[in-house]
């Protein structure tokens, strides 16, 4: 929700009210800690925030802190009350890792629950709990129940668990005063793990400041300190754990040296000297996505450079990697590599991502079977109507055919009458039978005569469709209707921003969120999973832009989808130049 910028409007209220709201909100403080929570004479300002998603929320700061927030008319906490109250709500832990995707604005799903030997707290669908990580009582991000404690049980601990409000580090967080995470020990490790892990946290900070040059931002480095587990690190190994230290760290820097290992990479394995000149765009898209390390995502807004442009710049003037020129107005293009340049010479090409740019990784697991899309096969169900025609055959009504099937039964039934016409084989001469099954009412008269392809059309015309769909491994299942197809359309959010949403996945047997994966990837936009109203098993994919384009294409040529069974692709944006 706060994942996004925003504007406000401040005003002062009462504070009284307030604090009668919270006491009904939230029994479990006593008075005491609402007052110290909210003391009587203190100026409280009420914010209005009108968030990226258009909703209008209202905020509640004390001395430049925000406290709770409304929605819908319910107040939630802010992390820096539950970090004061870590028991005021109903709590799910969660790993490390899982943190980073959080704060991206991804909701906490029920995989990566961490479920205590206590088991799951009682909860009720939106009612609203928090977030912790493994061996951290301090609340890292706040939402409501997608499902109840007895939901998540049934469903075998998969889906969505919580839809996150608000996170650690989101631009609420940001709005803060003082942004000091806090590190609280669950009550299921030992004193001796918690002074270990200080300890070591202690010396790798004292480290980091011996090191010359060491880029380390304060406001990282205290969330961090305090929110980074000893033993959760120790389990991961020394490579992953300062990894995951540097992703919560210094998000701007790790992204800076993911691009500049992309940019050499690219370099020098993807481009050729023929290929010079070479638009940047064109160097971004084809080169540099490629070169991406699995399970990372290159995004230059996250970058301190904001810009492509600027990034190639620094690449010019800082370490005389490339030459990049204005060929025609407003497009840029590399014109000259200095392939003898010491940084390039001397970078090795990661051995990770040597198979990277194949389109295999989009499974996700590699453990995972490959992805086999489910045999469709059309048939008809005999009708009331149709019923006469198909006695001799002895198939009564409801009995489902194959389109093979209906044109034997048909064929035997004019040849058994002989009701092939005489004069020309092409033609069937039309009997009472005939005449009531297939024949409109106008049409009694005047029609005498059906040509061989007309009578089997108007046959199956008349008959209930139905389908049957075998998914690799399991029973063929028979369902009377179409075969829904996978819906893809798109939608606008805000003034001029365009999202595509792509519907009914689950009923070929794909996973939304593999798909949302696969495509993220492949078009370097955010994607997230949203559930479809009136519907309790089904998700859609919502990924920023109009990417039907690329939709299309992973679901034919990657996943083998027939194109009658997807629905929309002529959305598209038109290809050509712009006037």
């Amino acid at each position: 929700l706060f994942a996004r910028q925003h504007t406000f409007l401040i005003c002062t209220i009462i504070v009284r009210k307030l604090k009668a709201d919270i006491s009904a909100a939230f029994p479990s403080l006593t008075a005491d800690e609402l007052t110290e929570l909210v003391p009587n004479k203190e100026e409280l300002n009420v914010v209005k925030i009108y968030a990226h998603k258009g909703d209008a929320l209202t905020l509640y700061v004390l001395h430049k802190n925000p406290l709770f927030f409304e929605l819908e008319k319910r107040l939630y906490p802010t992390v820096y009350v539950l970090w004061r109250y870590p028991a005021l709500l109903p709590t799910f832990r969660t790993w490390p890792p899982v943190l980073q995707k959080l704060v991206g604005g991804a909701d906490l799903m029920l995989p990566g629950v961490v479920v205590p030997s206590s088991g799951l707290p009682e909860v009720k669908r939106g009612d609203c709990c928090s977030v912790t990580l493994v061996n951290n009582r301090a609340p890292v991000a706040v939402g409501s129940a997608a499902v109840s404690s007895g939901e998540m049980r049934s469903l075998g601990m998969k889906g969505r668990g919580v839809c996150v409000l608000h996170a650690y580090m989101d631009n609420l967080w940001r709005v803060a005063l003082r942004r000091t995470a806090h590190f609280v020990p669950s009550d299921d490790i030992e004193e001796e793990e918690v002074e270990k892990c200080e300890e070591e946290e202690q010396e790798e900070q004292e480290e980091q400041e011996r090191t010359p040059g060491a880029k380390v931002t304060n406001q990282a480095r205290s969330g961090l300190e305090e929110l980074s587990l000893a033993e959760q690190e120790e389990e991961r190994g020394d490579g992953e754990e300062e990894a995951n230290q540097d992703d919560l760290k210094m998000p701007q820097e790790i992204m800076d040296a993911l691009l500049l290992r992309c940019f050499l990479h690219a370099l020098k394995s993807k481009v050729k000297k023929s290929e010079l000149p070479l638009l940047t765009s064109t160097f971004l898209r084809n080169h540099m996505f490629s070169c991406c390390p699995s399970g990372t995502q290159l995004d230059i807004k996250k970058s301190s450079y904001k810009k492509l442009s600027k990034f190639l710049q620094a690449m010019q003037k800082q370490h005389n990697l490339v030459r990049v020129r204005e060929l025609t107005k407003g497009v840029e293009s590399i014109v000259e590599v200095d392939w003898k340049n010491r940084e390039l010479r001397y970078f090795k090409v990661p051995e990770e991502t040597d198979d990277e740019a194949s389109p295999a990784p989009d499974r996700g697991d590699g453990a995972e079977p490959p992805y086999r899309p489910p045999e469709i096969t059309a048939l008809y169900s005999v009708s009331s109507r149709l019923e006469p025609l198909f006695l001799d055959a002895k198939k009564r009504k409801g009995t489902i055919l194959q389109p093979e099937e209906v044109r034997h039964i048909v064929t035997e039934y004019v040849k058994n009458n002989e009701l092939v016409d005489e004069n020309n084989k092409n033609y069937v001469t039309i009997n009472p039978t005939l005449c009531d099954c297939l024949l409109e009412k106008s049409e009694y008269q005047e029609v005498e005569s059906l040509k061989w392809d007309d009578l089997f059309s108007r046959a199956l015309g008349r008959m209930q469709e139905c389908y049957q769909v075998v998914y690799p491994g399991h029973a063929p299942i028979r369902k009377k209707g179409h075969m829904e197809p996978i819906d893809i359309s798109v939608a606008s959010r805000g003034s001029n921003k365009k999202v595509t949403l792509i519907k009914n996945l689950e009923v070929y047997g794909l996973d939304p969120a593999a798909v949302g994966t696969a495509l993220q990837r492949r078009v370097q936009a955010s994607s997230v999973l949203q559930p479809i109203p009136g519907s309790k098993d089904k998700v859609l994919v919502q990924i920023q832009g109009n990417q039907i384009h690329q939709v299309g294409n992973l679901l034919i040529d990657h996943y083998q989808i027939p194109r009658k069974y997807i629905q929309g692709l002529d959305k598209a944006p038109k290809g050509g130049k712009k006037k």
